[in-house]
């Protein structure tokens, strides 16, 4: 309780886990399961474009010290919870939350970057005798959850920047 942890540090680490393990830990490590299995499932011997999944990768690092950067600016992190709901992360949030707006992008531009890839892997590198119906169900649904990954992703990045928008 409040004897061992201040409140305010604790809603600022819940903010913090609950985006570096949905956007910099558990999306990112099924990318990369997928990047190793689907071309050996395909028969395709790499991704279609293995630059990109290292700028997708390399951006993490990136965005989650601008995240983690934030808990040393003056205000201190954001301790509005995953949610984003305002008035908290508009009307009372810290100068810290621009930072926390921008690494968030960041985060969403590397998962839209692994979609594409996926995407384009494999329409393109398949077998040359494998049709689309004799593809594995594992790359089906990485195919499917790609595509609903590209369309959604924008959306959240308008609700963020909109909230950057209302914030200044």
């Amino acid at each position: 309780g409040m004897q061992l942890i201040n409140p305010q540090f604790f809603n600022q680490m819940t903010t913090m886990h609950g985006l570096i393990m949905v956007f910099g830990a558990i999306m990112p490590a099924f990318v990369g399961l997928g990047n190793w299995l689907i071309p050996m499932m395909i028969g395709a011997p790499d991704m279609a474009l293995p630059r990109m999944n290292n700028w997708s990768f390399w951006i993490l690092p990136f965005a989650g010290g601008i995240l983690l950067s934030t808990f040393f600016m003056e205000g201190g992190a954001p301790a509005f919870g995953w949610t984003f709901y305002a008035p908290l992360s508009t009307t009372f949030a810290p100068d810290s939350t621009d930072f926390f707006i921008f690494a968030v992008h960041l985060l969403g531009f590397s998962s839209i970057m692994g979609a594409i890839n996926i995407v384009a892997t494999v329409v393109n590198m398949r077998a040359l005798e494998m049709k689309l119906m004799d593809m594995p169900l594992f790359v089906w649904t990485w195919l499917i959850t790609s595509f609903l990954l590209i369309g959604a992703m924008p959306v959240l990045a308008g609700a963020v920047t909109m909230m950057l928008t209302d914030r200044n």
